[in-house]
């Protein structure tokens, strides 16, 4: 099987497959989904939009209409066209990973092969 995404380009990735987010709520977001397990600090996140933003997976845009303005610019970023078919691949290798856990009955839902 092939190794996949970083964790935290997974995680910004999935977040962004939503609809464009700003640095904060894209903490925000990866915090609630993993339960706490994943935090983005500043220089994490920021490394990663950067390095997503150049593979051309994320770019800048504007702010989607009735995004709250509290008086900074936030930096809105969503996902091209080809970081969604990555983000899309990705959570298809898991899948693939998840169904070879069941199958092994590492899932604990009660189905072994």
């Amino acid at each position: 099987m092939s190794e996949g995404l970083k964790p935290q380009w997974f995680q910004i990735l999935f977040a962004l497959a939503g609809g464009p987010m700003h640095g904060a709520a894209i903490v925000e977001d990866v915090l609630e989904r993993t339960d706490g397990a994943m935090k983005l600090w500043p220089a994490t996140l920021y490394g990663s939009l950067r390095d997503l933003d150049d593979a051309g997976w994320i770019r800048e845009c504007g702010a989607p209409d009735g995004a709250p303005s509290d008086g900074g610019r936030r930096r809105f970023h969503e996902l091209t066209p080809v970081g969604r078919r990555i983000v899309r691949e990705e959570v298809q290798r898991l899948e693939a990973v998840v169904a070879e856990a069941r199958a092994r009955g590492l899932t604990g839902d009660g189905v072994a092969g």
